[in-house]
């Protein structure tokens, strides 16, 4: 772990984080009882038995990109994660438009569930014979929120351990009293068969699997602060993508077992809010459906966390780029953390809230959805250019990959990617519940932002050059990572041109 000298600015805590600290980052962020207990009834409900099934599916497409992402990060050393990596592939203007997208992606992934944790705890109180109003529940969120994103790195991490084996611990009290009791009708795999698999719902199924391991990618921005980064970011994506897709279509296998494959979907289409706790009521114990109630809010908890270390790493590394504000990359002398990005980070979150809360706007139905969604696509679109600029990066360096990573399956996630995506925003009233005037406009904002991002980066062009050709550039305080001989240079590039050079882009991918 670095110690700052007197005279030196404080900089982030690094050879901090272990795999399993990045796992939990990762994890928490995707929020696994939420999304089990709050979407997968709809899957179930539109897909059938064969719903578990999509999970794995979208696991195994999230896998395959990450083969080519992982590779690309033992090449790029940046702490600009999507951004850094589809510049460096795909050219400074992209990958300006791209750190927009991301911050649209990452805000809104994260200010949306203001108000699933508001509902979430008012539905909770009233269970339990309270009558909680959502608003103070959201800006109290908001506060504790960024005391968390304000203290250590290693205190987040901490944090989050003890939470995702909550969340994650009850969900397996569900499955092994559902296995132990044998379901409904006994153990059945009948659900796997292609017959259930490819129906008339499957799409809309894989458009909910997609979406539910939003933020896996996140890994990369913790660069920093890893142990060995070089092996604890593939490792830590691995785990994260292989946890959550077999844990997602096992937990959602073993809901279906509880109610029986004939019955399952009726019971989804009556009562899909409360499917998961019916089922947990019926063979654990009603104790254990008020627990689940109460570790919903802390998974809530969980995934807000880690969404706001995300985005003030990114914030942090666009303000260090001379994007943003310097200020916005100022570190806590004590904690190590980008407390002023967490403070802006934390003020827009309430501005959002409260702006929805005077329109009068339902905490689930519009705050949470409505924002949410168009976060979502946004951080698609970033794994959609990020596995694109892989094969682009590799064809302008000299380097030692095979032709598998850095070829064969970064073009193959593209391919998969953008069949998830056309998905997406087929069904994107599965997600939104709004109208199609809504929709449209939803699924537009992440367009018009990407359009935003060129027209800032043909400015930054011309009016701060310097900026712009920098911009992703590789850290020059930081050790040359020896699998990659000439991390600045390109194919027309001297391999002797230096980063310091005013006349030579400082990565491969700035020339046009």
């Amino acid at each position: 772990m670095s110690t700052p000298t007197p005279d030196e600015p404080p900089g982030l805590r690094t050879g901090t984080l272990t795999t399993a600290d990045i796992s939990f980052f990762v994890v928490s962020a995707a929020a696994p009882l939420t999304v089990m207990a709050g979407v997968a009834p709809v899957a179930i409900l539109l897909g059938g038995i064969g719903a578990p099934v999509g999970y794995l599916l979208a696991g195994l497409t999230l896998t395959v990109f990450a083969v080519g992402f992982t590779t690309m990060s033992r090449h790029v050393r940046s702490a600009g994660a999507f951004y850094a990596y589809i510049t460096r592939g795909l050219g400074a203007p992209i990958g300006i438009a791209a750190a927009l997208v991301a911050m649209l992606g990452y805000n809104g992934m994260e200010i949306g569930v203001y108000g699933l944790l508001g509902s979430a705890t008012s539905d909770t109180a009233a269970a339990l014979g309270h009558d909680v109003p959502w608003l103070p529940v959201s800006l109290a969120g908001l506060l504790l929120i960024w005391y968390g994103g304000h203290r250590s790195i290693d205190f987040g991490a901490k944090l989050l351990g003890v939470l995702l084996v909550a969340e994650t611990g009850i969900l397996v009290l569900l499955a092994g009293g559902v296995l132990i009791d044998g379901g409904a009708h006994g153990l059945s795999l009948a659900g796997l068969a292609p017959a259930h698999v490819l129906t008339g719902g499957t799409a809309a199924v894989l458009a909910c699997a997609f979406a539910a391991f939003t933020g896996f990618e996140s890994t990369v921005i913790y660069r920093r602060e890893a142990r060995n980064p070089e092996r604890t970011i593939p490792r830590a994506t691995y785990i994260a993508v292989a946890f959550l897709g077999l844990f997602y279509a096992f937990v959602v296998w073993t809901v279906i077992q509880a109610f029986g494959e004939d019955k399952v979907v009726q019971a989804a289409a009556d009562d899909p809010g409360g499917l998961f706790f019916a089922a947990i009521t019926t063979y654990v114990g009603a104790w254990a459906a008020d627990l689940m109630h109460l570790l919903i809010i802390t998974s809530v908890l969980a995934s807000l966390l880690a969404f706001h270390n995300a985005i003030n790493r990114y914030t942090l590394s666009l303000s260090e780029e001379g994007v943003l504000p310097k200020a916005l990359g100022r570190i806590h002398p004590r904690h190590r953390s980008p407390y002023v990005a967490g403070a802006v980070q934390t003020a827009l979150g309430a501005v959002v809230v409260l702006a929805f809360a005077l329109a009068g706007a339902d905490p689930y139905q519009q705050l949470l959805l409505w924002v949410n969604t168009p976060g979502m696509i946004g951080l698609m679109v970033l794994q959609l250019l990020a596995a694109l600029a892989v094969p682009c990066f590799f064809r302008r360096i000299d380097h030692r990959e095979g032709a598998l990573r850095t070829v064969v399956a970064p073009v193959a996630a593209f391919v998969l990617l953008a069949g998830a995506i056309g998905l997406v925003t087929a069904h994107v009233e599965l997600f939104t519940g709004a109208s199609t005037t809504v929709n449209t406009l939803l699924v537009s904002l992440v367009p018009a932002v990407f359009l935003l991002g060129l027209v800032l980066a043909y400015r930054l062009r011309r009016s701060r050059p310097e900026i712009y050709a920098r911009f992703a550039a590789e850290p020059v305080t930081e050790g040359a990572d020896p699998s990659c001989p000439h991390p600045t240079s390109s194919s027309s590039t001297p391999a002797s041109a230096t980063p310091s050079s005013p006349a030579t882009p400082p990565s491969p991918s700035m020339a046009e």
